[in-house]
Order: structure tokens, then C-alpha cells, then sequence
């Protein structure tokens, strides 16, 4: 019987009862800042929920780009996607280490590249194994798959876009990084990126759309009200950004969950437009 996704997340109740369907591929997206001291691909190897391949942030990514993990070419992304066992119709359940905060990225890729048959684990791996869902260490067998990559440019915003965009003022930017960061009162983690934020651009720390204790998502009126609480007029485009195009996609999934479909990430996020030598800044003088 084939496993029917039945929105953009998924419960730890949901995958522990659909894991086995072989229709299913589940996705550890773990990844981290190098200040937090921990490696997605050592946790995964110790432990991960039966049956999960790793997906590698930045190895799926653009190999000729200076920028981190930046989106990959088709032809690049369907390699990946048949190395994983992902196919046109497969449908795959990611997660991460932390509840949300890169799970949301391959998600995502996958529907920038034309594959809508993909869902979050909503609280990650916290939370499950915090209700004592089984993990292990064992190595999944390999399959083949293959996947034809349908682009959807529209999700995706480059440099060039963003600064048109700063006359134009057609699409409403929001960052997803911490306040302080946003402000420019703390340093950038990236050498040689100055602090503050694009021009005009709004504030909602990814974080602020999850529930602290539980690692799940918000219920659909409270994103709202964080989104309308900072200025964002839901009628109108939004692009989100972020320090490097990663917990920009959580925006994205939060705006996805309530409705909006007009919104687009902006790939190279801080750490382009930060270190760009005609990108002008806001923030602390």
C-alpha cells in the first residue's frame, strides 16, 4: 500500500507507524554551525531512525560555488537524489538533530526542483526519541532510483534579484537569523562578513516558530501572528534570507504552512550579500 503524505509535516506517531513502506525514503538532514561543536554525519553513524540515509548539506550543493552549500545544478541534484534512493515517486520524510533547524533546507530543494512529495518529521529527532522510538547504528541498504529534477526558478532569488529588489521594493525580505545578529550588535561567524542586515528587510529568528519544549512547529495563528507582528503583510511576496540559505527555508515552511505560496529564498543570504563588495548594510554603525 502506497504511503500518502498528508501535508508538509509529518508526527513522530505518523512515521513510527508508516517507516517500512518501502514507498517511504526517511532523510537525516542533520548539519551545524561550527561553533555548536557537532557533526551531523558522527551523530548519524551512532544513531539514526532505522532505514534513514544521510543527506549531506554541504556535499548536496553547488561544487563550484566559494558560497556554502548553495543549490546545485539538476543534473547535480538528480545524482544525489538516485545515490539516496529518491525517486519521482518517492516520498520522503526528513529530519534533523535538533527538532528544526536544517531539516528544512532539503525540503525545500526538493520542491525547487519539482518534488512536492516530501514532508518534515515535526520535532525532529528530539522528540523522537524522547517517546522512545527505536534508533540504531546500523547502515542502510542501498537502492537505486531515478529522479528527473523539474526546476522551479520562481523559489529562488540571487544576489542580482535582491539588490533589483531594493528599488523595486516588489518583495517584502525576511531574515531568519537571531535579533542580535540581525541588528549588526553581534559579530558574523563568517570571516571577513560585515554585520547588520539588507536594507528595509524584517526579523523573525527562525526559532521564534518553534515550540521550545517540544521541537514542534507552531499552530497555524501563532506564525501568523509572528510573521504580521514584525510588519509582513501576508498579501504581499516575501523573500526569505538568512546566514547562509539554511533556517531561511524554515520561514519558508512556516509561510508555506499557513497558505502563502508567493515566497522565495534567497540562496546566498548573509553570506553573500555580507561579504559583497556593492551590497549595502543596515544595522549598528
Amino acid at each position: 500500500m502506497s504511503t500518502e503524505l498528508a501535508g508538509p509535516l509529518v508526527t513522530t506517531d505518523w512515521l513510527a507507524q508508516h517507516r517500512k513502506d518501502p514507498t517511504l525514503r526517511i532523510v537525516d538532514a542533520s548539519w551545524y554551525l561550527p561553533a555548536m561543536e557537532r557533526s551531523g554525519s558522527a551523530e548519524y553513524e551512532v544513531a539514526h531512525i532505522p532505514g534513514a540515509v544521510f543527506w549531506d548539506i554541504d556535499r548536496i550543493a553547488d561544487p563550484d560555488s566559494s558560497l556554502p552549500h548553495m543549490l546545485p545544478s539538476a543534473e547535480i541534484f538528480e545524482t544525489h537524489m538516485a545515490a539516496l534512493g529518491i525517486g519521482n515517486d518517492t516520498n520522503v520524510v526528513v529530519y534533523d538533530g535538533m527538532g528544526l533547524f536544517t531539516a528544512a533546507r532539503p525540503w525545500w530543494m526538493l520542491r525547487t526542483f519539482g518534488h512536492d512529495k516530501v514532508a518534515i518529521l515535526d520535532g525532529g529527532l528530539p522528540k523522537w526519541i524522547a517517546e522512545g522510538q527505536p534508533v540504531t547504528d546500523r547502515p542502510v541498504p542501498r537502492r537505486t532510483a531515478s529522479f528527473t529534477a523539474s526546476p522551479r526558478p520562481g523559489m529562488v532569488r540571487d544576489v542580482d534579484a535582491m539588490l533589483e529588489n531594493l528599488n523595486s521594493k516588489s518583495e517584502q525580505i525576511l531574515d531568519a537569523r537571531s535579533a542580535d545578529r540581525f541588528a549588526g550588535a553581534d559579530s558574523e561567524p563568517r570571516p571577513n562578513c560585515r554585520p547588520g542586515h539588507i536594507p528595509g528587510s524584517q526579523n523573525v529568528p527562525y526559532n521564534h516558530l518553534i515550540d521550545p519544549q517540544s521541537k514542534t512547529v507552531l499552530p497555524t495563528h501563532c506564525l501568523q501572528n509572528r510573521f504580521r507582528g514584525v510588519g509582513i503583510d501576508l498579501d504581499k511576496p516575501i523573500v526569505t534570507s538568512c546566514g547562509s540559505g539554511i533556517t531561511a527555508c524554515v520561514l519558508a515552511l512556516g509561510l508555506h504552512l499557513i497558505g502563502k505560496e508567493d515566497v522565495a529564498v534567497y540562496d546566498g543570504s548573509w553570506s553573500e550579500w555580507g561579504t559583497h563588495p556593492d551590497t549595502p548594510v543596515e544595522g549598528l554603525s
